[in-house]
């Protein structure tokens, strides 16, 4: 028996649409209010496997995180990723190890500089994906005293109550 031909040419296929809207994994709010930020600066992560897994469900927490240099090298502490329950059992899972931020020389040697010279700290403000790799942005912060929290929340609440006013007309 022979096959039927077909009279329609056939047709490539279709290319994957790429999502390139950056999608949000985690957010450090908190960061936002501790320290004034003054420049922002976007970083790739090297990852293990189960930790791609755990970022592509959202399973991360930058709460308590910075970022520090070692031999020339910028590496990320204290980013909790969970890992999930369904992840490698052969691979010893630790949720909070150091993970190596990729960044240009000239970017290391700059914020390297504001770190140790201006007093600066390199705090991780939220990790996202895009293009189908996990980024972090950091932020080239200072730290807020307690009276400069104060006066942020005062502002804050100023602001609700000037819109409450505002929408009642």
């Amino acid at each position: 028996m022979s096959a039927k031909k077909s009279s329609k040419p056939d047709k490539p296929a279709k290319a994957k649409k790429v999502d390139t809207a950056p999608r949000l994994i985690a957010e450090n709010r908190k960061a936002r209010f501790d320290f004034y930020i003054e420049d922002r600066f976007e970083a790739g992560l090297t990852l293990l496997g189960w930790e791609v897994k755990s970022l592509r469900e959202a399973k991360a927490n930058l709460k308590e995180s910075y970022a520090i240099f070692r031999n020339d090298e910028a590496w990320l502490i204290g980013a909790h990723i969970t890992p999930l329950t369904s992840a490698s059992t052969h691979v010893e899972a630790d949720p909070v190890r150091m993970r190596k931020l990729l960044l240009h020389r000239r970017e290391i040697d700059r914020l390297r500089g504001s770190v140790e010279r201006d007093g600066y700290t390199l705090v991780p403000l939220a990790m996202n994906w895009v293009n189908g790799r996990a980024k972090v942005t950091l932020g080239l912060a200072k730290g807020k005293n307690t009276r400069d929290k104060r006066d942020s929340i005062k502002d804050r609440d100023w602001q609700r109550q000037k819109g409450r006013v505002l929408r009642r007309g």
